[in-house]
């Protein structure tokens, strides 16, 4: 029997088992640990101890992949971030795909402050590829990613398919051509984003009265400290300045990434015809399989993946994995699809259950505590 099975086993009967050193230590009820038992314990005591090793250096460890969603018998969709590594954005869209939908974030290193992150996206992609292989060795996959994490998705979805992983699709959310985020493209935004505001707010100073421009200007000078004050706190949170530091990196790694050919087929999500820009002509010229997918008037890529945008993408993406692939790129407009309930999935649920068990040595009344 595997220890996982026998500890499964051990766990229906309420006996707790523990490692000290080499020593197997057992907690059990009154008359539950029979002679059998006990016979099969010291049989199984190195692949016991084993794995309640290998088990405590899991828990101990970051974990890269965060199940948002894990139930389901679909593809699982194994999703990277922005650049702060915040999976939690893909929250909303796991709930409204159901529980059908497997679906896990990719988290990087440096989140815990116990590891430095990662400088090149090809490190990052790799790092992500063998984690998947780990909890999921066969395929298919799909992989997402949402803004700067879709560059990071690209290279994911590159390598797995160079190894000879089946990758249904990979589908970016709002994500910027990898060199939109060098030096001269990112100049050119902000240079062109302070003249629209400088136009608008021009634009809305003149139409002011005398009392309603007092009233304007006051607004924003306390808007103004109010974000200074937010973003400078006296006592910085850790996490925060580790998230920062992990996305200052993973920005660095896309600004000297340069993007190969990717023969899988990949799906644009857009947040509406409007936001458009430059990113939609440039994919497709690494990706000749590319499809487009918008989003309502009115979205933008900040609130995309939010509610009430969320419901909405979730049928997109619906629709592009359930269509069979196509060569041709194809506007579809937004539709939306049924909400689903996400759970936890039952194995995963024992599992965890049994780590717990393996960890905790609190409990019921014993009939003795015995080493093996």
């Amino acid at each position: 029997m595997k220890a996982l099975d026998f500890l499964e086993k051990l766990r229906s009967r309420d006996i707790q088992v523990w490692a000290e050193g080499d020593r197997l230590r057992c907690n059990a009820p009154a008359g539950v640990l029979t002679p059998e038992l006990r016979n099969e314990l010291r049989q199984s005591k190195d692949e016991i101890l084993k794995f309640l090793r290998s088990a405590e250096a899991l828990a101990q460890q970051q974990r890269a992949i965060v199940p948002l969603q894990p139930r389901g018998t679909g593809a699982p969709v194994f999703a990277v971030a922005g650049h702060n590594g915040d999976v939690f954005c893909f929250r909303a869209i796991a709930h409204h795909l159901g529980a059908d939908q497997p679906f896990y974030g990719l988290q990087p290193p440096g989140l815990d402050g116990n590891r430095e992150p990662l400088t090149r996206v090809e490190d990052l992609a790799a790092y992500f590829a063998a984690q998947i292989r780990t909890v999921r060795p066969d395929g298919p996959y799909i992989i997402a990613g949402y803004c700067a994490g879709g560059t990071i998705a690209f290279e994911l979805a590159r390598q797995l398919l160079r190894d000879g992983a089946a990758v249904r699709v990979l589908a970016l959310f709002g994500s910027p051509f990898p060199t939109s985020y060098r030096l001269l493209p990112q100049l050119r935004r902000i240079c062109n984003q302070a003249v629209e505001r400088a136009v608008r707010h021009t634009r809305a100073l003149l139409s002011l009265s005398t009392a309603e421009l007092r009233a304007y200007i006051g607004e924003r000078l306390r808007n103004f400290k109010a974000e200074h004050a937010a973003n400078n706190p006296a006592a910085p949170d850790p996490v925060m300045v580790w998230r920062a530091k992990v996305g200052h990196a993973t920005l660095s790694a896309i600004r000297r990434y340069a993007p190969g050919s990717f023969s899988g087929r990949l799906a644009l999500f857009w947040p509406c015809h409007q936001c458009g820009g430059n990113a939609l002509a440039q994919w497709p010229s690494v990706a000749q399989r590319t499809e487009k997918y918008f989003g309502p008037d009115g979205c933008d890529g900040a609130t995309m993946l939010r509610e009430p945008y969320a419901a909405t993408f979730a049928g997109l993406f619906r629709r592009c994995v359930g269509k069979p692939a196509t060569n041709n790129g194809v506007i579809v407009p937004p539709q939306l699809g049924p909400a689903g309930s996400p759970r936890m999935a039952d194995n995963e649920m024992n599992l965890a259950k049994t780590f717990e068990s393996q960890m905790n040595r609190e409990g019921n009344v014993v009939e003795s505590s015995r080493a093996f």
